[in-house]
């Protein structure tokens, strides 16, 4: 029998993770592993159990949110081996299920891990830390990790737009200088975004069109300072049509970049937080994750997230 390392999180999502625990992993006998079962106790803790113990199996399974995966995915780096990722999304936003097409139904997620097939995709190098799907700074991006987990499990996405109104007019700019091989400038800018993931933050688009999961390039926003309403109607338009090109909405794709800002800037990583820095390297690490998904959905993938 094939060897099943299963990590959850206890409180991501409402705790539903608790009630179907006993059929995730009966799916997962019935389909021929032997599980050990490590429900996580903390921060970091995900993280450092596979980084320890990922050698010893075939496969690692997580059932958690986006966070929960991003410590899962994050351990197997640290750990150096390579090793097939299964996901059962139970967080309260879970973009990178919803951009691989994983279902939200955990006793489907568990059954896909059993009958799905390897997609090899993209995740991201930051500085000396890794992310699975975005990378961001400015307005608005500390919300999902300051929002209050039990607030999450009782409202959902309104736990996350009560703690967005709390900082509505608290952001500012802030002088970057931004380099890659397609786009070289500095500037104020109020909110920028590395992605890999056909949604974020629960909107499904805002990457940009044509995301690709395994092309080695990242998706990249910047939005730069707006001086008046007219600006922000600019700003909103750009965002919500997806325009490739705009006065104050800079879009390209890259494969790597560094960011530089005169004074400590705080970043997300997956909805988690990222720290303060005054530089960050950001590199794509092409098809370095294994991640089970449908059989069927590999050979549209392109046409799914697009």
């Amino acid at each position: 029998m094939d060897k099943m390392l299963f990590v959850y999180n206890p409180r991501s999502g409402k705790g539903s993770i608790r009630s179907g625990l006993s059929g995730v992993v009966e799916t997962f006998t019935a389909g021929g592993y032997e599980v050990t079962v490590h429900p996580t106790s903390g921060e970091k803790d995900a993280r450092e159990t596979v980084k320890g113990r990922a050698k010893d199996f075939d496969l690692i399974a997580c059932c958690g949110g986006d966070g929960t995966l991003d410590e899962v995915v994050a351990g197997l780096m640290d750990s150096g081996v390579r090793r097939r990722i299964g996901y059962i999304p139970a967080g309260s936003t879970n973009d990178f299920g919803n951009s691989l097409g994983i279902p939200k139904q955990m006793d489907q997620a568990a059954r896909l891990i059993v009958d799905g097939k390897v997609f090899s995709c993209d995740i991201g190098r930051f500085n000396e830390e890794y992310f699975v799907y975005v990378a961001a700074f400015g307005a608005f991006t500390d919300v999902s990790y300051q929002t209050n987990q039990d607030m999450k499990n009782m409202l959902g996405h309104a736990a996350y737009l009560l703690e967005a109104m709390k900082r509505m007019g608290t952001w500012k700019s802030r002088w970057m200088r931004i380099e890659s091989e397609e786009f070289c400038d500095e500037g104020e800018f109020v909110f920028g975004m590395v992605t890999n993931s056909n949604s974020v933050g629960g909107i499904k688009g805002l990457p940009g069109n044509n995301v690709e999961l395994n092309d080695g390039l990242f998706e990249v926003m910047l939005v730069r300072n707006p001086q008046n309403l007219i600006d922000w109607q600019e700003i909103i338009t750009a965002v919500l049509t997806r325009e490739e090109s705009s006065g104050k909405v800079v879009r390209f794709k890259t494969d790597r970049l560094r960011i530089l800002s005169r004074e400590p800037i705080a970043w997300t990583r997956d909805g988690e937080n990222g720290g303060e820095h005054t530089e960050v390297e950001l590199v794509n690490l092409r098809q370095v994750l294994d991640i089970i998904v449908d059989a069927g959905l590999e050979p549209v993938m392109h046409e799914i997230l697009s």
